[in-house]
């Protein structure tokens, strides 16, 4: 099986061409690939496939083998995939996930691409559907109890759940100790991708995320989209937000009138390989 090492902010997955390759079991594969000392290496697996709804589906696996909904950071290297590696020659294409389909808007210099804006889509805050257990319409700056501490979160779906938590301080954050704890709380009946931030100004934020299934990775594009609309609901930042991620920065912007999402960033490929172990 060939494949390609991608990585948008750090944020890395193994890239397959599912319209070559045939993939019997991606979620046992998904765990073998994604494995840092005996396998290739990564937050997890993304097949590229033909879609009958747009232009190409990203079917995604986080590194413990669950299915993903959607991953940001992820799409826009689908993009940069199908582009450069002649999948397509169009600089707009649509891309269908589970967490919907996704409208994206391709840079290219000297016959690569390298930046992609994203359509993120609208964001989700009805409880039922995020999903989280929440009294109301919305989860805003609610309170939850985690390992008998308080905290407050702004829940939110971006096609995947996230809950977004303010913090003073996330340098010497424990995520590894409070990371699952939140992950698999009782009120997440899917679990979820927790965002742990510090708001440094009114147009910048910077985060730290454990992801669901893969745990704390360098980057998460749904969850920089997650931040920018809960530092914006708590009137922290303007409508435009610089979020700084371990692995670099993305640009986002929520176009109100629209009540659609953009997320601006970078896509790189690490090296291409051939899995044998199958």
């Amino acid at each position: 099986m060939k494949f390609t090492k991608m990585q948008g902010l750090g944020n890395d997955y193994v890239y397959v061409n599912g319209l070559k390759e045939e993939i019997k079991n991606p979620s046992q594969l998904a765990v073998q690939v994604s494995d840092r000392h005996f396998g290739i290496g990564s937050d997890g697996l993304i097949i590229i496939r033909p879609s009958k709804v747009a232009d190409f589906e990203m079917e995604m696996y986080n590194a413990d083998g669950s299915r993903g909904e959607m991953c940001g950071n992820g799409i826009r290297c689908v993009a940069k995939y199908v582009y450069d590696y002649g999948l397509t020659d169009k600089t707009s294409i649509s891309v269908e996930t589970l967490g919907g389909i996704k409208y994206l808007d391709l840079t290219v210099q000297d016959g690569k691409v390298t930046l992609v804006k994203v359509d993120m889509g609208s964001p989700v805050f009805e409880p039922a559907k995020v999903p989280v257990v929440a009294d109301g319409d919305k989860a805003i700056d609610e309170p939850i109890v985690v390992d008998g501490q308080t905290y407050h979160m702004t829940c939110v779906s971006m096609g995947n759940p996230h809950a977004v938590v303010f913090m003073d301080e996330i340098e010497h954050l424990n995520l590894e100790e409070i990371g699952p704890k939140f992950e698999q709380h009782e009120r997440f009946p899917n679990r979820v991708n927790t965002e742990f931030v510090k708001v440094l100004d009114r147009h910048t934020a910077e985060m730290r995320v454990w992801e669901r299934g893969s745990g704390e990775t360098l980057a998460c594009g749904t969850g920089a989209c997650a931040v920018a609309i809960a530092c914006i609901l708590g009137g922290y930042t303007e409508e435009r937000v610089t979020v700084k991620l371990l692995g670099g920065d993305l640009e986002i912007y929520w176009d109100k009138e629209s009540d659609k999402v953009y997320m601006t960033g970078p896509a790189e490929v690490v090296f291409d390989g051939e899995w044998k172990d199958l």
